[in-house]
């Protein structure tokens, strides 16, 4: 129940030297009065609108309206003043009686500041000066957020390009950034770089009909005349050719002679200015808990023997008469396990989305109205990225949601792990989770996109453990995917762990995925050079998906015969993603609730 207060005054003095816009309407939001919720939702909606226009490239993907012909600003001077309207923020925040509020309010009030105590704890460590890797930058994004702009009114269309035509202002900005880290030696190890340079190579093609960038101008769905098409058509070359390439070319030509030459050798984390605290922040981050990374490196070690042991049952169970490690390289190297094409891949996949579908209502009360496909991962990313992964869709722009599958280098997408990435990224996983957590109302719309790592890759995780209940795991070599699987997520607790803060070698990391699994070369490399330039980000998955199951088992055992896994999962997917201790305590609180309930319901 929200607590409704006649009048509560809170005041906090702001300079009045070079006050921002954002600072001002902050000084007139803590002098108003009123009942502190109401106050708080025009505080969130205030707080949203400005991280929009701070990053209009995120707007675009959160259906946001106003901002698709703009980019982010990424001059050093409003990287600062960002930061300063986000220490202000959090001053207010200090300020607001959290006692007061009961319920959803108080939920919502934590998330809000917990977010933004977490960006002020981030400022000490210089993520700005590490705006290109091989997963993440300009020459990755650009094309992506392009496509996920409407396509319904002409002005969708030319607000493309201004985007397009606001690229040079922003590589100028990137390069400071690039010079800036160079000088302080804040940059990403040279053997994740290698790859950079040609990533930008599809972006600059002369052939339009292959150029990411022009794909969302290929047809253009509109009831307009065919010379304004033609028109709209012809400005996008142009601005393409002469303002966007010579500027992503200058880009790739300095990081290529430049950049990467000097970069530094070591791959550890803790090897960075502050490196060793700001791995530390990056594991507790995207745990969100306060596991040390020897504690998480323990539990990486046990996850990784149990799991084993249970490949080995499989082995057993097929008659597979040799070792464990002899079964791996049968499944590498059989040809039945590898797909003949491409398309045969991703029909594969879309098969696979299919025949879970009709099965979601049996664990599931709540499923969104999004739709979702599956698609193929463009080249120009596939060559270094993952498997696959989810792109988030909107209602708002009218865009699906998208399991992008990669198929580049065939011989390494084996089909027995399709069933497990078809349930982490689509359904019951990512698509259902984020989607759901779009549709979610009554919440500030700051909850409805709040990412927590452990959170939402946890449910990811969890989701393939679903597999058996949804009828997918036909046979043991997919359940031997789905332990596969597993055991990848448990290795990246070791070996993220091992890479940043127990000084292990990139060759190190690389041995231990052959010791444990059936792991292609080009998938043991790109995911090490993952961990690699994006440290922390990885231990996520398996303390989340432990998390999960441990909350669920929790909720079996107590409530026994009254347990119902829909209710449950409609429970822990109700509220967006969580931190992982605002999730348990949620969870708890519902199963507390759930005891007081007589009448007995569907038996799990």
């Amino acid at each position: 129940m929200k607590l409704m207060l006649a009048t509560v005054l809170f005041f906090f003095s702001f300079s009045a030297i070079a006050m921002t816009d954002f600072e001002k309407k902050l000084n007139d939001w803590s002098k108003s009065t009123g009942p502190l919720p109401k106050r708080l939702e025009k505080l969130y909606q205030m707080s949203w609108d400005w991280s929009m226009h701070n990053s209009p490239e995120w707007a675009t993907y959160e259906g946001y309206p106003g901002l698709n012909d703009q980019l982010s600003d990424l001059s050093l001077a409003a990287i600062e003043q960002r930061r300063e309207e986000t220490r202000s923020l959090q001053k207010v925040l200090n300020q607001v009686p959290r006692k007061n509020l009961k319920g959803e309010d108080a939920v919502t009030f934590g998330l809000f500041k917990f977010q933004t105590d977490r960006s002020v704890e981030s400022f000490q460590f210089p993520d700005e000066f590490l705006p290109i890797h091989q997963m993440d930058g300009i020459q990755q994004e650009i094309a992506g957020v392009l496509l996920a702009q409407p396509r319904l009114t002409l002005k969708d269309y030319q607000d493309r390009l201004s985007r397009l035509a606001k690229v040079p202002t922003q590589v100028d900005q990137i390069l400071v950034l690039l010079k800036e880290g160079l000088k302080r030696q804040v940059m990403p190890p040279k053997v994740v770089l290698a790859t950079v340079p040609s990533q930008f190579e599809a972006l600059l093609s002369t052939d339009f009909s292959k150029n990411p960038l022009y794909e969302s101008f290929q047809e253009i769905q509109l009831d307009v005349p065919a010379e304004e098409k033609t028109k709209l058509q012809m400005q996008a070359q142009e601005v393409i050719r002469t303002k966007t390439m010579p500027a992503l070319q200058r880009l790739q030509q300095y990081f290529k002679t430049e950049y990467m030459p000097h970069a530094r050798e070591d791959v550890a984390w803790s090897s960075l200015p502050n490196g060793k605290a700001w791995y530390q922040y990056k594991a507790q981050f995207h745990t969100t808990t306060k596991m040390s990374p020897d504690e998480i490196h323990q539990l990486g070690l046990q996850e990784v023997a149990r799991i084993r042991g249970e490949m080995d049952l499989i082995r057993q169970k097929v008659g597979f008469k040799k070792s464990l490690k002899e079964f791996d390289q049968f499944m590498k190297t059989d040809s039945q396990f590898i797909a003949k094409s491409a398309d045969e891949l991703i029909f594969g996949f879309r098969e696979i989305s299919k025949r879970v579908d009709p099965e979601l209502p049996r664990l599931f009360g709540r499923l969104p109205r999004l739709t979702y496909g599956v698609r193929e991962m463009p080249l120009y990313k596939a060559t270094s990225g993952p498997g696959a992964y989810y792109l988030n869709g909107s209602l708002e722009n009218g865009r699906a949601g998208y399991f992008e599958a990669n198929t580049y280098d065939l011989k390494s997408r084996h089909k027995w792990k399709m069933e497990a990435l078809t349930l982490h990224e689509a359904v019951p996983g990512h698509h259902l989770q984020i989607a759901l957590a779009q549709e979610i109302t009554g919440f500030p719309r700051f909850r409805n996109s709040f990412w927590s790592t452990a959170f939402s890759e946890g449910w990811g995780l969890y989701a393939e453990s679903l597999g058996e209940e949804l009828g997918v795991y036909k046979d043991p070599y997919s359940k031997y995917g789905q332990l596969m699987m597993e055991m990848w997520r448990a290795i990246r607790l070791v070996v993220d762990t091992g890479l940043h803060s127990k000084g292990w070698s990139r060759d190190q990391v690389m041995q231990y995925f052959r010791d444990n699994g059936p792991f292609e070369e080009t998938e043991i490399k790109s995911e090490t050079d993952r961990y690699i330039a994006s440290a922390g980000q990885a231990l996520a998955y398996k303390i989340g998906e432990l998390k999960f199951k441990e909350l669920r088992q929790k909720a079996k055992l107590a409530l026994g015969d009254r347990f119902d896994i829909r209710k449950f999962h409609d429970q822990a997917l109700g509220s967006g993603s969580l931190p992982m201790g605002v999730l348990e305590a949620k969870m708890n609180a519902w199963i507390e609730s759930e005891k007081k309930i007589k009448s007995p319901t569907r038996v799990q």
